[in-house]
């Protein structure tokens, strides 16, 4: 039995996980969850929830991507 999933493997992650992946605090994560802004937690308990840790990659990637683009458009209006 391996310990170490492969990234393509479902795993979940504790919001404590989340903060430190995004730099993100509790209460925004949560706002941005209630917006739509954010992948949905996959609840654990009656006060514990958790993430599916591909979706906030995703998320990530997409801020990364979005900043990227935005980049992009304001080099063009420069030149």
């Amino acid at each position: 039995m391996t310990l170490n999933p492969s990234s393509d493997e479902p795993a979940l992650v504790s919001m404590k996980s989340v903060v430190a992946m995004t730099s993100l605090s509790r209460t925004m994560i949560n706002r941005y969850r209630v917006d739509g802004k954010f992948p949905a937690a996959v609840p654990l308990g009656d006060r514990r929830v958790a993430f599916v840790r591909n979706e906030i990659n995703d998320w990530i990637a997409a801020r990364i991507a979005a900043r990227a683009a935005n980049d992009n458009v304001k080099m063009r209006e420069v030149a």
